[in-house]
């Protein structure tokens, strides 16, 4: 037995430093000379012309000026492609670019439109990819000529249910950056853009009169838009569609279907006026700096928020449309107001405020429109729709004009470059600093977090003083865990994953930028958290407490043990032999992801994390199943995922060898002959000798809790009964002397024999 164990010893350190070896080889992979700059450049070779184009033999050389490269027939220019995500933001859900290569023909018509990329959790699932490409494809022949006098709307969308908005957000992408696309290269007989954008304006902050509602309504302040039953059923019927007829609206169709009104309140005059002073203070205390609001106000029928925002987190039903600017209201972007402040408003079914982020681009001074979306069933899940549009332009009241010297001669020149130069770089410059807008917006959710990491840090410092009483503990950790799962899990999505990490060895392939990992701020926080509890207490700090995964798992397990479901635990050979499992798949996909990303984000699927954290559970039926059966096998095993497959908590066990302290309380009695601690620990992370062995411990402090126990611990135990036996000796000595200093005769005895006794 101690030559295996010796042998153990041995092999071990060989295990750790192959496997430290093979990350820094991972991590050592750096972009070649040849990286793509652009995204156009990284999927050009990707996708064959003739798929893009029709009879399109060849690409050439992408454009000095423009991320776009000629589509060559016959040696022939017929068209331009580019990619979306070049020339316009297109994150989704997931947070990350929708990437569909364009070829935009020299009439300005669409040759061909494919989708090449992305991440989105509601196409990767439940709807085919094949869906959504085909559809995608059927953007050729739309003309962009018609679209930029239109404003982007003169087509019909074709929505997919299910997936409205990835759909819209893809339809954006590509009109928006077509009409880009044509306007730089001057397609169609589209003209260039120009430097000069005509007069420049400025909000008017002074103008801060107080008016009623009808003053406003009357010189456009305010905006309104309705809609009977009677124009949305003609409207529909227009389609040519028999199956809207089934589903038409009932009703009187001079009824409404809605009465829509608009005004941006960032605006002090209007907002002092419809919210007054007290919700205005508040409006701006809750708008960071360039961050602007409209009010949207709503009467009738239909209800221009629906419910969808409350699953979903985004408002399907409206947006708001700026030239080449597009903006799509979140939840945490919207807030509900009881009433409208200005005299003689009329009665309102809804009043709400909706924060527009500074990194949008939005500029107020300018006309802009909010779209309205509206949807008929036309069959079990399928739907048809439609939108209007509610157009604005601010008043002159609340306009000051900049007047600017104008440039001469080389000076002239020079401003013109520098203007185009702008232009073209106002998107990516958004994106850069886009982040900084998220953290602004998420500065509750991000208090919050710190909260949890100070608290969870405290408790590691004290443990002794936080683990003496048992019960209260538990109670703790159970309310931890829950927030962690409902907090960080199911409201913020805030769970980490190996697909992370792999994006991490991607980016360092591929060109690493902070942008992209600070856009989720929940989720970097919590990275930087793992990386110093790595150093002080290995995994554990985030795989037995900051886990949204893990919580479900043991608050699952804790209520199984009420209902007296029998706990196993595995033989320590068998369970020995399992670990090594999770180690495997981390490295396997780690792997693939230098192969194919998208082969190992597939894979990746092994992590239940997205079925039951980010997507709660709404999948396909073999995904819940999984998740069930792992989350069934924890009821009897608990916390089995983490245990036996977890690749991440592999990938984080492993640079966790290289923490600085063992903060871990033992008695020399542990393990000999003591296995309390050994048998209690519910995931077998304590070796039957005594060690805790540091790769599988989650920090769960039960141990601790054991080690102060006065019931089970036998070392305490039998100090306490040392102590119980001193004490009854001191007692009974101090009782004997208190007895003779208590005597009749004390301190004067009459017998020899009561002299003695004194």
């Amino acid at each position: 037995m101690d030559l295996i164990r010796n042998g153990r010893r041995m092999i071990a350190p060989g295990l750790r430093a192959l496997m430290i070896s093979l990350l820094a080889l991972l991590l050592s992979l750096t972009p070649g000379e040849g990286e793509a700059k652009t995204v156009l450049e990284k999927f050009l070779p990707k996708v064959p012309p003739g798929e893009l184009a029709e009879g399109a033999q060849a690409y050439g050389q992408p454009l000095p000026d423009l991320p776009a490269a000629p589509v060559l027939k016959d040696g022939e220019t017929i068209g331009y492609a580019f990619i979306t995500s070049d020339f316009v933001g297109t994150a989704g859900y997931s947070g990350k670019p929708i990437h569909v290569m364009v070829a935009l023909g020299k009439d300005g018509r669409i040759l061909g439109a494919e989708l090449v990329k992305h991440h989105e959790p509601i196409v990767l699932i439940g709807i085919p990819d094949s869906k959504i490409k085909a559809l995608t494809e059927s953007y050729r022949g739309l003309d962009i000529v018609r679209e930029a006098a239109a404003g982007g709307s003169a087509h019909d969308v074709e929505i997919i249910s299910g997936a409205t908005v990835t759909i819209m957000i893809i339809d954006d992408s590509i009109v928006r950056s077509s009409i880009k696309v044509a306007r730089a290269l001057g397609l169609g007989g589209l003209e260039k853009e120009s430097a000069d954008r005509g007069p420049e304006f400025i909000v008017n902050t002074e103008d801060r009169e107080i008016r009623d509602w009808l003053d406003m309504l009357g010189d456009g302040t305010i905006r309104r838009l309705t809609l009977d039953i009677g124009q949305v059923n003609e409207a529909f019927r227009a389609l040519g569609d028999p199956r809207v007829l089934k589903n038409a609206e009932k009703g009187d169709p001079g009824e409404t279907f809605i009465d829509l009104y608009l005004a941006p309140v960032s605006v002090p005059g209007i907002g002092l006026s419809l919210l007054g002073a007290n919700e205005y203070r508040n409006l701006e205390n809750w708008l960071g700096e360039g961050d602007h609001a409209i009010l949207v106000m709503g009467r009738g029928r239909f209800s221009f928020k629906g419910s969808g925002y409350v699953r979903g987190g985004i408002f399907d039903r409206i947006q708001l449309i700026q030239g080449d600017v597009n903006v799509r209201f979140r939840d945490r972007d919207h807030r509900r107001m009881r009433d409208v402040a200005a005299a003689g408003a009329p009665e309102l079914d809804e009043v709400d405020l909706f924060r527009i982020p500074a990194g949008s681009g939005f500029d107020p001074t300018r006309p802009f429109r909010l779209q309205l979306l509206v949807n008929r069933p036309v069959g079990p899940v399928e739907k048809t729709f439609l939108t209007w549009d509610l157009n604005y332009r601010l008043p002159e009241r609340y306009l000051v004009e900049v007047v600017a010297p104008k440039p001469a001669g080389a000076a002239a020149a020079e401003a013109t470059l520098a203007a185009t130069e702008a232009a073209q770089g106002d998107e990516g410059s958004a994106r850069a600093k886009l982040w900084k807008k998220v953290w602004h917006a998420k500065r509750a959710e991000i208090a919050i977090l710190v909260a949890m990491l100070t608290i969870l840090t405290g408790v590691f410092f004290f443990q002794v003083q936080v683990t003496r009483h048992k019960r209260a503990f538990w109670w703790f950790r159970m309310g931890f865990l829950a927030v962690t799962l409902v907090f960080l899990g199911w409201m913020e999505n805030a769970q980490l994953s190996i697909v992370n990490l792999m994006a991490l060895l991607a980016s360092l392939r591929e060109g690493f930028s902070w942008d992209t990992f600070l856009m989720d701020p929940l989720v970097f926080i919590l990275w930087c958290s793992v990386a110093v509890t790595l150093i002080f207490w290995g995994r554990g700090g985030f795989c037995g407490w900051l886990c949204p995964f893990g919580a479900l798992q043991e608050l699952t397990n804790q209520i199984g043990r009420i209902f007296r479901i029998p706990q196993w635990r595995l033989p320590w050979g068998l369970h020995e032999r399992l670990w090594p499992i999770k180690y495997i798949i981390m490295l396997a996909l780690l792997g693939v992801s230098i192969v194919s990303m998208q082969l190992a984000e597939q894979y990746a699927e092994v992590e239940p994390f997205k079925t039951a954290i980010i997507l709660k559970f709404a999948r396909a039926w073999p995904y819940v199943l999984f998740v069930v059966v792992l989350l069934g096998i924890g009821l009897f095993i608990e916390r089995f995922y983490c245990r036996y497959l977890c690749p991440l908590g592999g990938a984080l066990a492993v640079p966790g060898r290289i923490r600085m302290f063992d903060w871990l309380k033992r008695y020399k009695e542990c393990g000999n002959p003591c296995q309390t601690c050994a048998n209690e620990c519910f995931v077998q992370s304590i070796h039957p000798t005594g060690e805790i062995n540091p790769n599988e411990c989650l920090q769960c402090l039960h141990c601790q809790v054991l080690y102060q126990d006065h019931e089970k611990c036998p070392v305490v135990i039998k100090r306490d009964k040392r102590r119980r036996k001193s004490a009854e000796s001191n007692a009974v000595s101090g009782a004997r002397l208190e007895a003779l200093i208590n005597h009749p005769n004390h301190g004067n005895p009459k017998s020899e024999k009561e002299k003695s006794d004194v």
